[in-house]
């Protein structure tokens, strides 16, 4: 008979659509007497968290029970920690703990220690591990994984993490993933490589590799993160393993377009086709991104048009594209689209950084302050240090110093080297010394050490004439340790990125380089 009001109720369920449909089939349970039932009221919970993403009447059900059990309590701590709210989820955890005769289990301490690293810091990990150990869970691999996985995410305790993974007795690809994603997480890139070339390849998979590529990238280290995607796709091509997905080409997109490798970026673009990979939202963002940043804005703009309900991200990344090359009509074109479209998306903070930016290359002061007050007044966003820096060059370039300073002093924020900056670009184009004086002394209070700094006050007060001013700096930055940063370009050639820095001799064909500058010297 039970069984059969089990599948009767969960038939029900699976047509329900609304809030109003549960309360109807747990008005229907209550008739019945079974409103207590721990295996309903869980199926009740799980589909208010699951279906509905109503929490909060998930809560109400929840709370009328007595002993709720460990499983409505793995559930009811999974939807807190899945909504970002760890306090709540912990609070329960320490109420299951305190007061429930139920005990946690190896299923929800893995969802505990994604909440208690971020609420009880630093030693909120260690308080869970202390209650695994105890409980006997300690040797559990998803446990294991967890707490390999909680330890990593700071760098003060990735030493922990990493004896944990010394000490586990069976490692699973899941493990190392673990740990790889750890040491990427906290920057230490080296170590990741070294455990990555220690996996069996017969063992990586498609997520092992993607910790590895997308680590690389989020660290800044593109050529590497590429050639980790060329050996993947050289692996699959060679043994017919490890396909890349979906995150594999977002993450090489991504290296694509920080690298300027156009070429490479389109070969991946044919992958996605030829392997009918979903061009999901995701990845057509990632494409329109790494089209715009090499150039290619028609490709770009290609890729945006057969986008089906194009994201807030996908209208930011073309505006963002056309305001970057200058393209401002474009740029402001998407933007008036976009408002079209008002019903389905609204414009945010970067939507009005490309905008601001689009203004200031053709110096269109009136309409980029109208982006400006828009963005505050009509959308309520608070302006943030890249909106200053961007309203300070524009009126900076159209020398309205006075305006510059006027919205400088009203920033609700400190000003930091990119205001300060801008503002010492339009001095410079202007031919205003004096403000220049000003900006660069205030970039020097920020970055007493950088050295290019002090060297364009002096060239400065050369220009004004105060060569003993001059003298002085100079004297000063050679005693001093300050640092320049060096001018960098970098060319694409054969799908391979050369970048050059100013006075480096460090490029593997540095000889012939200067040998056929040297020859069009002389030939001029």
């Amino acid at each position: 008979m039970l069984s059969n009001l089990n599948n009767h109720v969960l038939a029900i369920l699976d047509k329900c659509k609304r809030l109003n449909h549960l309360k109807q089939l747990q008005a229907f349970l209550i008739t019945l007497g079974h409103s207590k039932t721990q295996f309903f009221v869980f199926k009740l919970v799980r589909f208010c968290t699951v279906k509905l993403s109503n929490i909060t009447y998930a809560r109400l059900i929840f709370d009328h029970l007595d002993s709720p059990n460990s499983h409505l309590y793995t559930a009811m701590i999974t939807a807190y920690t899945s909504l970002q709210d760890h306090h709540t989820s912990l609070f329960l955890y320490r109420e299951m703990v305190r007061n429930s005769q139920e005990r946690p289990n190896h299923f929800i301490f893995p969802i505990v220690l994604k909440s208690s690293p971020v609420v009880v810091r630093p030693y909120g990990t260690e308080m869970v591990h202390s209650q695994i150990e105890s409980s006997g869970f300690g040797k559990y691999q998803v446990v294991e994984t967890a707490l390999l996985d909680a330890y990593s995410r700071f760098s003060a305790d990735i030493q922990i993490a990493r004896k944990l993974f010394d000490g586990m007795s069976e490692r699973t690809v899941v493990t190392w993933t673990a740990m790889i994603s750890g040491y990427t997480r906290v920057g230490q890139i080296g170590d990741a490589i070294l455990l990555f070339e220690e996996m069996s390849e017969c063992e990586r998979d498609p997520p092992f590799w993607n910790s590895i590529i997308a680590g690389c990238t989020q660290n800044g280290l593109f050529s590497e993160a590429i050639s980790f995607f060329r050996r993947m796709v050289l692996e699959e091509n060679m043994s017919r393993r490890n396909r890349p997905d979906q995150v594999t080409v977002l993450c090489a997109l991504s290296a694509c377009g920080h690298s300027g490798l156009l070429q490479l970026g389109k070969s991946i673009h044919g992958y996605v086709y030829r392997n009918s990979l979903s061009l999901n939202k995701f990845v057509s963002n990632a494409l329109v991104d790494v089209y715009g940043k090499c150039g290619s804005l028609k490709e770009a703009r290609r890729v945006f048009d057969q986008t089906q309900n194009p994201t807030l991200t996908s209208w930011n990344s073309m505006i963002n594209c056309y305001a970057l090359h200058g393209k401002s009509e474009s740029a402001i074109s998407v933007f008036e689209e976009m408002l079209e479209c008002a019903d389905q998306v609204e414009p945010d903070g970067v939507t009005f950084v490309g905008l601001l930016n689009a203004c200031t290359h053709v110096g269109l002061v009136e309409q980029g302050r109208h982006y400006y007050d828009m963005m505050v007044q009509r959308y309520g966003i608070e302006p943030k240090i890249e909106h200053y820096g961007c309203l300070i060059d524009l009126l900076g370039r159209a020398g309205q110093f006075d305006e510059a300073f006027k919205v400088i002093s009203g920033m609700k924020i400190v000003p930091d080297e990119v205001v300060w900056g801008s503002l010492l670009n339009g001095c410079k184009i202007h031919g205003r010394p004096d403000l220049a004086e000003f900006a660069v002394k205030k970039l020097i209070e920020i970055d007493p050490n950088n050295g290019g700094y002090i060297a364009m006050l002096a060239t400065l007060y050369g220009a004004m004439g105060k060569w003993d001013e001059a003298r002085e700096l100079r004297k000063m930055l050679m005693e001093q340790n300050a640092y320049k940063t060096p001018g960098c370009s970098w060319i694409e050639l054969d799908n391979q990125v050369h970048q050059f820095y100013s006075v480096d001799k460090s490029h593997p064909r540095t000889e012939e380089i200067y040998a056929v500058l040297e020859c069009l010297a002389d030939s001029y």
